[in-house]
């Protein structure tokens, strides 16, 4: 696996997590350990340094010795302003932006996204059967056009990466991958595998 130094990892998970009963996803424990652990330990290696997106509970995050950025648009307005606040405060040309509820992520995320993203400042994952627009990998130049669709009411992830010329990264058979944990019940199944 080669380590992409120029990228920065952003783990999102500063969502109200509603179909988790309003709990702090990136918090609740999956096999002893909080989701947002597992996506950050499959992507540390992948990229030049990892932060977290969060808006509860920053000191538990930062207790794991990581940098934790909070939206800086309030009301919870989704992972675009999440993605919105890495660009404005990290210094980074590349961000690989992963929410905190998919933790089985391949190790080669990172660079298959890198290696297929040709002329794009966007690319994201498809996994065959469908678009994970939140696993995406994004550049700065992108930053003023994400600031205008938000301030203009905008919020799905889909519309603004199809938007600005983005497109999508075919990961074969790998489906498993990238299923997340939305509700109890997939945490459980998650538990058992």
């Amino acid at each position: 696996m080669r380590c992409l130094t120029e990228v920065t990892g952003v783990v999102l998970a500063g969502g109200r997590a509603t179909r988790m009963g309003g709990q702090d996803k990136g918090l609740i424990n999956l096999n002893g350990r909080p989701l947002f652990e597992h996506v950050m330990s499959k992507l540390a290696p992948q990229v030049g340094n990892v932060v977290i997106s969060a808006n509860r509970n920053i000191e538990i995050y930062q207790s794991f010795g990581v940098n934790v950025l909070s939206d800086t648009l309030p009301d919870y307005p989704g992972p675009l302003a999440g993605i919105l606040s890495a660009m404005q405060h990290l210094i980074s040309e590349w961000f690989l932006f992963c929410p905190c509820d998919t933790p089985n992520i391949p190790d080669n995320l990172a660079y298959k996204l890198w290696m297929q993203k040709g002329e794009s400042n966007a690319v994201w994952v498809n996994d065959g059967e469908r678009d994970h627009p939140t696993i995406a990998l994004i550049h700065r130049k992108l930053v003023t056009d994400l600031e205008r669709y938000l301030a203009a009411g905008e919020r799905r992830v889909m519309i603004f990466l199809r938007e600005v010329g983005g497109k999508p990264i075919l990961f074969a058979n790998q489906i498993q991958k990238f299923i997340n944990v939305n509700t109890p019940e997939d945490l459980m199944l998650w538990e058992k595998q």
